[in-house]
C-alpha cells in the first residue's frame, strides 16, 4: 500500500503504532448503486494500451473476483491493483456490456 493510500504514513517508530485503514468497506454495494468508470490509457505503459475499471465500491475479494470475470469475458490477461481492475488491451465496449448485464453502471471517461 502506497503512503498516499495511509494519509501520507511512511513509517513511524512508535512500537505500538497500527495503522487503521479507513474507508475500505467489508462488504461490496449491490451492483446497481456502483457507477464503474471505464478508462482507455497507454501512458507509462511502453505504449501498451490498457482499459481501466476504476470505482468499485467494496471487498477487496468482490474486487479480484469481478476482475477474474472481466478477464475471461475479453480473454486476455490483466491485474487488480489499488482499488482498480486494468485489462490488457482495448475492451472498453465488451466490458460495458458485460457490467450493464450484471446490473453495474457505466460511465466512459479518460481518452
Amino acid at each position: 500500500m502506497g503512503a498516499k493510500k495511509r494519509g501520507g504514513i511512511v513509517y513511524s517508530t512508535d512500537p505500538n503504532f497500527i495503522y487503521e485503514r479507513e474507508n475500505v468497506p467489508s462488504e461490496s454495494l449491490s451492483p446497481g448503486q456502483q457507477l464503474l468508470y471505464i478508462w482507455l490509457e497507454s501512458k507509462g505503459r511502453n505504449g501498451k494500451t490498457v482499459t481501466i475499471i476504476r470505482g468499485f465500491t467494496g471487498s477487496n475479494n468482490d474486487l479480484d473476483k469481478l476482475g477474474g470475470e472481466i478477464k475471461r469475458t475479453c480473454g486476455t490477461g490483466g491485474s487488480v491493483k489499488d482499488g482498480e481492475i486494468i485489462i490488457q488491451g482495448d475492451f472498453r465496449d465488451k466490458i460495458i456490456t458485460y457490467l450493464s448485464a450484471k446490473g453495474y453502471k457505466t460511465k466512459r471517461a479518460g481518452s
